[in-house]
Order: C-alpha cells, then sequence, then structure tokens
C-alpha cells in the first residue's frame, strides 16, 4: 500500500451552472477549486478558469447566506422577537 496522495485533477472543475448549485454543493465544489488552486498542478489557463469560476461559487455562497440570514430576521419578527447583534466569537450567546 502507497503512502502517496492522490494526484489532483488537472480537468476543468465545471459541473454545472453555478446559479442551480445549493449551498453545500457550491461550498463543496468551492473547496474542491482551491485545493487545486493551491496543488500549482493545473496549466496556466485551467488555473484561470478554476479561478474564475471560483469567484462565481464565493458569489453564489455568499448571496445564498444572505438569503438565509433574510429568512431567520423575517421568523424572528414573525414570532415578535427583537433582532440584536450577537456576537458568538466572544461568547456572548446568551446575551451577557
Amino acid at each position: 500500500m502507497s503512502d502517496e496522495t492522490p494526484p489532483v485533477s488537472t480537468g476543468p472543475v465545471e459541473t454545472g451552472p453555478v446559479e442551480t448549485l445549493s449551498f453545500d454543493a457550491a461550498l463543496a465544489e468551492l473547496q474542491g477549486v482551491v485545493a487545486q488552486l493551491e496543488s500549482g498542478t493545473l496549466p496556466l489557463e485551467d488555473a484561470i478558469a478554476a479561478f474564475e469560476r471560483g469567484v462565481r461559487l464565493h458569489e453564489r455562497c455568499s448571496a445564498l447566506l444572505d438569503q438565509a440570514e433574510l429568512r431567520v430576521q423575517r421568523l424572528v419578527e414573525e414570532a415578535g422577537g427583537a433582532l440584536r447583534a450577537v456576537d458568538l466569537e466572544n461568547g456572548d450567546a446568551d446575551g451577557k
């Protein structure tokens, strides 16, 4: 059994229209694009195409996150809750 990592594909990354991808699919593909670019094995034209697709995937993920945030805000408002910013990184989840 070999300890070598399998080679990174040098083919195009395209798997379909970015606009139709779910968040999870777009994020997974974006991670694959980043791995391919970081490997340094793509020919220049493929690397440029992968980078362009990665930008579109990032924009798709960002748009879907924005939409999700709006949906959550609407749900909270409909439930009569008050919206407030919470800094989860500093342990402010309970509002203290």
